[in-house]
């Protein structure tokens, strides 16, 4: 009888350079905690492995010099106005120095009271003391400058403002929720927002010109690294002049890793490749997804969304009048003679369909860590197993 469900195992390996044998250091590693820890390998069994790793491997950096030669072939006026960027030191902060690099001004539009993954921005309790929705640079300083991120200590304006004129460009605040407030500003545009960056474009569209990050750096610059579907999107900082870039051909390397562990283990393993996971968190408010989206590449098996039955819902009402083990084999009769499909099956209810790959990615992100944890590959068992499986 199993009497453990799911198992996460951060799997610390060698600390990965440009140009190692990613797929041969995971399997290795893999294959030293299996002796390490004494579990066996199961088809079904499910491994992460962080983007960052990914990137790292390929060398898929680029300098900010590369950047702006992208920006100045694609926004030659020199002027810009940039929408709805995030106020990260190490999401934002190197592309915002590129493009000042590239430009003799810019304009910077930001959300409020946060950016689009969460970062507050403003004293949400001073603005009764706004009267239309879109905030000056002035008025910003009078009344939210003092204003400091809790995570950070910084205020973002402040710190966005000295950098942009570090690099000897001029540039101006205004806070807006509308994107269209950018064109009392400047006629060319760059949307810098995430997982809303299709709806901005589309709603800009009439600008003289407009580009998302998803456009800059999407192909090759002078041998730099790039990413072909999300260009500077997913990227962070490297060092002072470079930035790391979201993976590119991650397919080849999850399908690599999945048949040589097949090969060693005699099991069906599937491979995932992720980034930021989809959580907020309930202190800070931060949303953590900054990455594009949560699993650029994963093997065939993780495709779609669970389909699986609330036991809670089971027992409260179709079998209310059974108890022990009569209620656990009707309920696993259930589950074994489930539909493929239970989307809104009232014996589903609460059990959201999102989609696996969401699901494990930010289970093995929430695993790993962002920090110093040495684990960028995570190895989860049971991931798939239900009542039934004994």
């Amino acid at each position: 009888m199993r009497c453990v469900g799911t198992v996460v195992r951060g799997i610390r390996t060698s600390i990965i350079k440009e140009n190692d044998d990613l797929a041969s250091i995971v399997v290795e590693s893999l294959m030293k905690a299996k002796e390490s820890e004494g579990f066996e390998f199961r088809d079904k069994d499910i491994v992460g492995i962080t983007e960052a790793v990914v990137s790292i491997a390929q060398g898929n950096y680029a300098t900010l010099d590369d950047i702006v030669i992208d920006l100045n072939n694609k926004y030659p006026n020199k002027e810009l106005g940039i929408v709805f960027p995030i106020l990260s030191r190490n999401r934002f902060s190197m592309i915002l120095k590129a493009i000042a690099r590239a430009c003799n001004k810019i304009t910077i539009l930001l959300s409020y009271p946060s950016d689009e993954v969460g970062n507050g921005i403003l004293d949400e309790s001073l603005l009764a003391k706004i009267n239309n929705e879109v905030i000056t640079e002035e008025e910003y300083m009078n009344i939210f400058g003092n204003y400091i991120h809790p995570f950070t200590g910084l205020n973002m304006v402040n710190y966005y403002r000295d950098l942009v004129k570090k690099e000897n460009c001029e540039v101006e605040f205004v806070l807006s929720n509308n994107p269209r407030t950018i064109l009392n500003y400047q006629k060319d545009i760059l949307a810098c927002d995430i997982h809303s960056r299709f709806k901005t474009k589309k709603i800009l569209s009439d600008a003289n010109t407009i580009y998302g990050l998803d456009d800059i750096l999407n192909k090759s610059i002078n041998g730099s690294g790039y990413n072909s579907k999300y260009g500077l999107l997913g990227s962070n900082k490297s060092t002072e002049e470079t930035i790391k870039l979201f993976p590119e051909h991650g397919d080849i390397l999850v399908n690599k890793v999945s048949s040589m562990l097949k090969e060693k283990t005699g099991k069906n393993i599937e491979v995932l490749i992720y980034g930021d996971g989809a959580f907020k968190d309930p202190v800070g408010g931060i949303w953590e997804l900054a990455d594009p989206m949560v699993s650029p590449f994963y093997t065939k098996g993780l495709e779609g969304t669970p389909s699986e039955l609330k036991l809670k819902y089971l027992s409260d009402n179709k079998f209310s009048h059974l108890k022990g083990e009569e209620l656990k084999n009707a309920i696993k009769n259930e589950i074994i003679n489930k539909e493929l499909n239970t989307v809104g099956k009232m014996d589903s209810l609460g059990t959201t369909p999102r989609r696996l790959t969401d699901l494990i990615g930010s289970l093995c992100d929430l695993t790993s860590g962002s920090g110093d944890k040495g684990t960028p590959v995570v190895f989860i068992q049971g991931y798939f197993d239900n009542l039934a499986d004994e």
